[in-house]
């Protein structure tokens, strides 16, 4: 008698040190700001042979967001945007992966900002073969990319421009790129 038990998808940590969020918005309605969250952290699960096994669950501390310009970060930050004193992490945890191509996925989830949750669905596309790294781990990487938009998370501030428009554009475009390391 014979029996298959189900190999268990591999586990990863995100590491932190090699990963970073990206995101830009148009500013007065003539240019696109970028910015990133240079704290990301989590942990994933992947089975390339099946992809319905695997699993992201992602933490991005707001308070380290970096645009450049230390007056924006303090104004992003503050009660009008993030409000990172009060709501220190945005999360993302998927509810479903699915291919897409090949070393691409749609993984379908829910972003919460603010304590505001919605569905959302990243587009992970260039997802390496692991790799050994110098000190005998096996690593991965991967970009995942999403739009949002901002005022369905409560990041509602805006001024209006006196020639007409808005400063702050409604939609967010995010970049993801993580490197994984597999645990032991």
């Amino acid at each position: 008698m014979s029996t298959t038990q189900a190999v268990p998808a591999a586990q990863y940590d995100i590491d932190p040190s090699h990963s970073s969020a990206q995101f830009k918005v148009r500013h007065m309605m003539i240019a696109n700001v970028k910015g990133e969250f240079t704290k990301v952290s989590g942990k994933v699960a992947f089975d390339p042979a099946n992809p319905g096994a695997s699993w992201i669950d992602v933490s991005i501390d707001t308070a380290s967001i970096n645009t450049r310009e230390p007056q924006r970060d303090e104004h992003l930050k503050s009660a009008d945007f993030f409000d990172a004193a009060k709501y220190p992490t945005m999360t993302f945890k998927s509810t479903s992966v699915t291919p897409s191509g090949k070393d691409s996925y749609e993984v379908a989830g829910n972003l919460t900002i603010r304590d505001v949750t919605h569905p959302v669905t990243l587009l992970v596309d260039g997802v390496t073969p692991e790799a050994k790294d110098p000190w005998g781990g096996l690593r991965r990487g991967a970009t995942a990319t999403a739009s949002i938009h901002r005022k369905d998370f409560g990041l509602t501030w805006q001024m209006a421009l006196e020639a007409g428009g808005v400063m702050v554009g409604d939609e967010i475009h995010i970049t993801i790129d993580v490197e994984l390391v597999r645990k032991a």
